[in-house]
């Protein structure tokens, strides 16, 4: 499809804003290329759409099939024009990276290309070229929390700089978080409920791996992929161990790495690396795994609202996921510059989330599903305390209660709410 852009229509009715917006515009500015990187269905044609409409761009699709065609058949033919222009999926065709490299070295005017993804360019196989020091890449998730209710997300960056001084009273309870949960945060899935939001997160899942995963790579048995998304969304918030996931599958360690990797390049994962000082450590570490949205974890693991609300319910891991993932939107817009871990000993001592910015300062958070927190729920926290000493900003365990309350100095149970809301 090529020609001027319109916005198209949202399933919900509505276009929300996105917090990641201002970013992509800052690229534009100063930066020849800018890739929009995510998850098919997050969102990023509508944004795309309406930047490209402000700066009345070319529109290029690679998902029709005859726009794709010709790019094959003569990549630097097909990316000549007045910039700028937007190529969608750029990863259907990745030798036209070569031609935008040849193009944006002839005329480096910023802002020539916005190209999006659904898959890390850089994992592809027989990448001609990276762009580098030409192109920003920005990522898009699923929409967060606060995009949900139009609210401004700045969580990360206050706490950062406010630490234990940062107080949150919610209204949310322990069923409004489950709530959130299994909607997720795909635009398509909030307008369904019941079986009807399964049916699409479950199609969801098999077209990313049919039409993704397997026409990326060389992967031709689906149905172990399938078996290896359930199994990992069961173990949510627990350490990722490929040869026990071999084990279980019946096939090699190897075989499963590559399957974890392909996964994380279409954006239906994300790994979550060790914490260590000793950065070989960090390396080598043992990851552990979140789905990109929580509504796909719970309908992978046959979870519903009324479910999880059961005592012997799952529930702890997978409301691990979701706020993992909602730090993890909040950090692709953040100003400061910060990487999540988690926090394992060989004693078993552990932290859910590590954060840690680019002066070696941490904020050390917990995820409890019960409303209630008791001292030694900071246990972790304080263990890794003692390594950090003074760059320890503050350790929180948030919770599904109301109150921000004091356990220490540095210490605060807060609502997992103060992730995307704040008090007037």
């Amino acid at each position: 499809m090529v020609g001027m852009v319109q916005v198209p229509r949202s399933p919900i009715g509505l276009i929300l804003p996105r917090h990641i917006a201002s970013r992509v515009d800052e690229a534009l500015n100063d930066t020849r290329v800018v890739l929009i990187n995510g998850a098919r269905q997050s969102g990023k044609s509508t944004l795309v759409s309406q930047i490209a409409h402000e700066r009345k761009a070319i529109w290029r699709s690679l998902d029709h099939g005859a726009t794709r065609q010709a790019a094959l058949n003569d990549p630097t033919e097909f990316v000549v024009g007045e910039a700028p222009m937007v190529i969608d999926e750029i990863q259907r065709v990745p030798e036209l990276l070569l031609a935008i490299k040849e193009s944006v070295d002839f005329d480096p005017t910023p802002g020539h290309f916005l190209l999006t993804g659904s898959s890390r360019l850089l994992g592809l196989r027989n990448l001609p070229d990276s762009l580098p020091g030409r192109i920003e890449t920005i990522e898009l998730w699923p929409l967060s929390q606060g995009e949900i209710d139009q609210q401004p997300e700045n969580f990360v960056d206050d706490i950062f700089r406010v630490g234990p001084g940062l107080d949150h009273h919610s209204s949310e309870t322990r069923e409004t978080y489950i709530g959130r949960l299994v909607r997720g945060g795909f635009p398509e899935a909030l307008v369904r409920s019941g079986r009807r939001r399964t049916q699409f997160l479950e199609s969801y899942v098999s077209d990313i791996i049919n039409r993704d995963v397997i026409q990326l790579s060389s992967v031709e048995r689906g149905h172990e992929l399938r078996t290896l998304v359930r199994l990992l969304a069961a173990r949510s918030g627990q350490l990722l161990v490929p040869g026990t996931l071999a084990g279980e599958l019946g096939i090699s360690a190897p075989t499963v790495n590559r399957y974890l990797a392909l996964l994380e390049e279409v954006f239906l994962i994300k790994r979550i690396p060790a914490w260590s000082r000793n950065l070989k450590t960090r390396a080598i570490g043992t990851s552990k795994v979140a789905f990109v949205d929580s509504g796909i974890a719970a309908s992978q693991t046959g979870q519903s609202e009324s479910s999880l609300l059961r005592i012997t319910s799952p529930l702890g891991g997978l409301l691990e996921g979701f706020v993992t993932m909602e730090i993890a939107r909040q950090l692709t817009w953040s100003e400061h510059l910060v990487d999540m871990f988690h926090y394992r000993t060989k004693d078993k001592v552990e932290v859910d989330i590590v954060l840690e910015n680019r002066q070696g300062q941490v904020v050390a958070i917990e995820v409890k599903a019960s409303s209630t927190v008791r001292g030694e729920d900071f246990a972790g926290i304080k263990h890794l305390a003692a390594r950090l000493g003074d760059d320890l900003v503050c350790g929180l365990v948030l919770y599904t209660g109301q109150e921000t309350l004091p356990f220490g100095p540095r210490y605060r149970a807060m609502p997992i709410s103060s992730l995307w809301s704040r008090n007037p």
